[in-house]
């Protein structure tokens, strides 16, 4: 894609910026890139490290020269907070497709919680979710997923440095998760309902932290679009 001319105002966007960007619920992270360069007018953007639509949170998005940056964004530890509902499990390990239920979770203690979630610290071997984009063969996991069709794929290492419950009211739990990037916390919420014996799936996920960047510094698509909006409307006065 030719990048065409950019007012002199948004050059530094052509140069190279990286942005802490507030992906909202039911946008995809590509929704997210693609909207920064409508509003900038830059060709050259890309995010490190994707968020399912279901998700929120932290993207960090990159322009211009910017994005050869991209990996090493990638690279870095993520925090996440949310919330899995147990006693019933969904293809999707999410919210993406109908929960089926298992067992009742009555009755199971904040103890018995803590100690589970204790189960997945450290480094673990974890099977990614059938419905996701890994490709197998070429193909994503999750185009096989949704016909139905079970594809085998290996179990992949990730690190999960901490898995603190933070909050509980049954059905829900609710958890902060500290982990290397690779985690797929899908797969933590199912495997920590298998666990307990009751089943779960992720029905909330906010990503708050990726390496030192914090969600709390980061600014949402209107706010950006409003800060371009005024560099430009300066520029006509």
């Amino acid at each position: 894609m030719k990048q065409k001319p950019v007012i002199p105002a948004l050059q530094p966007f052509l140069e190279g910026k990286m942005l802490l960007l507030h992906k909202p619920l039911h946008w995809t992270s590509f929704d997210v890139v693609k909207k920064v360069r409508i509003i900038t007018g830059i060709s050259k953007v890309g995010h490190a490290g994707t968020l399912d639509p279901l998700a929120t949170g932290l993207l960090i998005v990159c322009t211009g020269a910017f994005t050869k940056k991209i990996n090493d964004f990638m690279g870095m530890d993520k925090v996440y907070t949310g919330s899995i509902t147990l006693g019933a499990t969904t293809p999707s390990y999410d919210l993406e497709t109908t929960p089926q239920p298992m067992a009742s979770p009555d009755g199971i203690s904040r103890q018995k919680l803590v100690e589970t979630a204790q189960l997945f610290t450290g480094s673990i071997l974890q099977m990614p979710p059938q419905h996701s984009a890994i490709k197998k063969d070429g193909k994503p996991l999750y185009l096989s997923a949704r016909k139905g069709i079970e594809v085998e794929v290996a179990a992949r290492p990730v690190v999960i440095h901490a898995f603190e419950i933070t909050e509980v009211a049954l059905p829900i739990v609710y958890f902060k998760v500290h982990c290397s990037t690779g985690t797929y916390i899908r797969s933590l919420a199912h495997d920590f309902g298998a666990a307990l014996g009751v089943g779960g799936y992720l029905s909330s996920l906010c990503r708050t932290a990726i390496g030192p960047y914090e969600l709390k510094d980061a600014s949402t698509i209107e706010a950006f679009e409003q800060s371009i909006h005024a560099i430009k409307s300066a520029i006509k006065e």
